[in-house]
Protein backbone atom coordinates (compact mmCIF):
# COMPACT_ATOMS: atom_id res chain seq x y z
CA UNK A 1 0.00 0.00 0.00
CA UNK A 2 1.54 3.63 -1.01
CA UNK A 3 0.29 6.09 1.57
CA UNK A 4 1.38 9.68 0.36
CA UNK A 5 0.61 11.78 3.67
CA UNK A 6 -2.06 13.89 4.50
CA UNK A 7 -4.91 12.51 1.91
CA UNK A 8 -8.77 13.68 1.80
CA UNK A 9 -9.45 10.34 0.92
CA UNK A 10 -8.72 6.40 2.19
CA UNK A 11 -5.12 5.56 1.21
CA UNK A 12 -5.52 2.82 -1.78
CA UNK A 13 -4.14 -0.56 -2.75
CA UNK A 14 -1.76 -0.30 -5.65
CA UNK A 15 -0.60 -3.43 -7.77
CA UNK A 16 3.16 -2.62 -8.69
CA UNK A 17 2.77 -5.14 -11.32
CA UNK A 18 0.71 -3.73 -13.11
CA UNK A 19 2.77 -0.03 -12.99
CA UNK A 20 5.77 -1.98 -13.77
CA UNK A 21 4.30 -3.03 -17.22
CA UNK A 22 3.22 -0.19 -17.86
CA UNK A 23 6.82 0.93 -17.44
CA UNK A 24 8.23 -1.80 -19.41
CA UNK A 25 5.21 -0.31 -22.23
CA UNK A 26 6.30 3.04 -21.39
CA UNK A 27 9.94 1.91 -22.30
CA UNK A 28 9.59 -0.10 -25.49
CA UNK A 29 7.21 2.52 -27.03
CA UNK A 30 9.74 5.02 -26.50
CA UNK A 31 12.83 2.73 -27.91
CA UNK A 32 14.46 2.03 -25.05
CA UNK A 33 15.79 -1.44 -23.64
CA UNK A 34 14.25 -2.58 -20.49
CA UNK A 35 17.10 -3.58 -18.31
CA UNK A 36 17.65 -4.98 -15.54
CA UNK A 37 19.13 -1.57 -13.78
CA UNK A 38 15.96 0.12 -14.88
CA UNK A 39 13.71 -1.98 -13.37
CA UNK A 40 15.53 -2.49 -9.97
CA UNK A 41 15.00 1.73 -9.62
CA UNK A 42 11.40 1.48 -10.57
CA UNK A 43 10.98 -0.77 -7.92
CA UNK A 44 13.19 1.12 -5.56
CA UNK A 45 10.97 4.25 -6.02
CA UNK A 46 7.07 1.77 -5.62
CA UNK A 47 9.32 0.85 -2.30
CA UNK A 48 9.36 4.08 -1.01
CA UNK A 49 5.80 5.30 0.88
CA UNK A 50 7.03 9.01 0.61
CA UNK A 51 8.79 11.67 -0.98
CA UNK A 52 12.53 10.80 -2.16
CA UNK A 53 15.50 12.74 -3.69
CA UNK A 54 17.53 10.92 -6.15
CA UNK A 55 20.74 9.75 -3.58
CA UNK A 56 17.84 8.30 -1.75
CA UNK A 57 16.65 6.44 -4.95
CA UNK A 58 20.21 5.61 -5.34
CA UNK A 59 20.57 3.75 -2.41
CA UNK A 60 16.98 2.19 -2.75
CA UNK A 61 18.00 0.74 -5.58
CA UNK A 62 21.65 -0.66 -5.14
CA UNK A 63 20.40 -2.97 -2.50
CA UNK A 64 18.18 -4.13 -4.96
CA UNK A 65 21.02 -4.45 -7.55
CA UNK A 66 24.66 -3.62 -6.82
CA UNK A 67 25.13 -2.34 -10.44
CA UNK A 68 22.97 0.22 -10.71
CA UNK A 69 25.18 4.00 -11.22
CA UNK A 70 24.41 7.25 -9.90
CA UNK A 71 24.00 7.98 -13.82
CA UNK A 72 21.74 5.51 -14.65
CA UNK A 73 19.43 7.05 -11.93
CA UNK A 74 19.49 10.21 -13.14
CA UNK A 75 19.19 9.18 -16.26
CA UNK A 76 16.11 6.41 -15.48
CA UNK A 77 14.27 9.77 -13.46
CA UNK A 78 13.04 12.22 -15.91
CA UNK A 79 11.87 8.40 -17.99
CA UNK A 80 10.05 7.76 -14.83
CA UNK A 81 8.59 11.42 -14.55
CA UNK A 82 7.28 11.04 -18.40
CA UNK A 83 5.64 7.84 -17.99
CA UNK A 84 3.63 9.51 -15.47
CA UNK A 85 4.41 6.73 -12.87
CA UNK A 86 6.69 9.40 -11.09
CA UNK A 87 5.66 12.79 -10.18
CA UNK A 88 8.54 15.38 -9.60
CA UNK A 89 8.43 17.77 -6.82
CA UNK A 90 10.27 20.68 -6.98
CA UNK A 91 10.21 23.18 -3.79
CA UNK A 92 13.24 25.48 -4.45
CA UNK A 93 16.42 23.89 -3.27
CA UNK A 94 18.88 22.65 -5.12
CA UNK A 95 17.43 18.90 -5.64
CA UNK A 96 14.11 17.68 -6.35
CA UNK A 97 11.81 15.76 -4.55
CA UNK A 98 10.00 12.16 -6.30
CA UNK A 99 7.12 10.56 -5.12
CA UNK A 100 5.36 7.03 -6.84
CA UNK A 101 2.40 8.32 -9.09
CA UNK A 102 1.35 4.87 -9.78
CA UNK A 103 -2.53 6.85 -10.50
CA UNK A 104 -1.66 8.22 -13.53
CA UNK A 105 -3.35 11.95 -13.88
CA UNK A 106 -4.57 12.17 -10.06
CA UNK A 107 -4.05 15.95 -9.57
CA UNK A 108 -2.25 16.40 -6.11
CA UNK A 109 -1.33 19.21 -4.49
CA UNK A 110 1.67 19.82 -2.10
CA UNK A 111 1.48 22.07 1.65
CA UNK A 112 5.20 22.33 2.33
CA UNK A 113 6.27 22.97 6.11
CA UNK A 114 8.89 25.34 6.64
CA UNK A 115 9.82 24.29 10.04
CA UNK A 116 10.09 20.28 9.38
CA UNK A 117 10.12 19.89 5.54
CA UNK A 118 7.68 17.54 5.36
CA UNK A 119 5.65 17.57 1.99
CA UNK A 120 1.67 16.65 2.40
CA UNK A 121 -0.02 15.85 -0.15
CA UNK A 122 -3.08 16.90 -0.92
CA UNK A 123 -5.86 15.46 -3.56
CA UNK A 124 -6.88 18.32 -5.87
CA UNK A 125 -9.46 17.43 -8.36
CA UNK A 126 -10.05 20.96 -8.87
CA UNK A 127 -6.35 21.88 -10.89
CA UNK A 128 -7.43 20.09 -14.05
CA UNK A 129 -10.33 22.15 -14.34
CA UNK A 130 -9.06 25.20 -13.13
CA UNK A 131 -5.94 25.08 -15.19
CA UNK A 132 -7.83 24.71 -18.77
CA UNK A 133 -10.11 27.31 -17.38
CA UNK A 134 -7.20 30.05 -16.55
CA UNK A 135 -5.74 28.91 -19.95
CA UNK A 136 -8.35 28.58 -22.37
CA UNK A 137 -9.10 32.44 -21.58
CA UNK A 138 -5.84 33.27 -23.03
CA UNK A 139 -6.41 30.96 -26.05
CA UNK A 140 -3.76 28.28 -24.38
CA UNK A 141 -3.88 24.57 -23.17
CA UNK A 142 -2.65 23.58 -19.94
CA UNK A 143 0.67 21.41 -20.34
CA UNK A 144 1.54 21.13 -16.66
CA UNK A 145 0.23 22.97 -13.22
CA UNK A 146 1.19 22.43 -9.77
CA UNK A 147 -0.29 24.02 -6.41
CA UNK A 148 2.02 24.44 -3.79
CA UNK A 149 1.93 25.77 -0.66
CA UNK A 150 4.58 26.99 2.01
CA UNK A 151 3.30 26.77 5.93
CA UNK A 152 4.21 27.02 8.80
CA UNK A 153 3.78 24.49 11.91
CA UNK A 154 2.22 25.73 14.45
CA UNK A 155 2.62 23.28 16.85
CA UNK A 156 6.42 23.16 16.55
CA UNK A 157 6.58 27.26 16.54
CA UNK A 158 4.33 27.84 20.13
CA UNK A 159 5.84 24.40 21.70
CA UNK A 160 9.08 23.69 19.90
CA UNK A 161 8.10 20.30 19.41
CA UNK A 162 6.38 18.80 16.49
CA UNK A 163 6.23 15.14 15.49
CA UNK A 164 7.09 15.73 11.80
CA UNK A 165 10.23 17.72 12.88
CA UNK A 166 13.43 15.92 13.05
Amino acid sequence: MIDTGLRLNEPRVVKIDECRERFRAFLTEQGLRVTNQRLAIFDAAFQIDDHFTAEELLDRARAIDSSVSRATVYRTLPILTESGLVREIDVGKDFKFYLANPEKGNEQAQVLCLDCDKIFEIDAPFLEWYGSTVSSKFGLKPVSQRLQISAQCTQYRTTGACKNHT
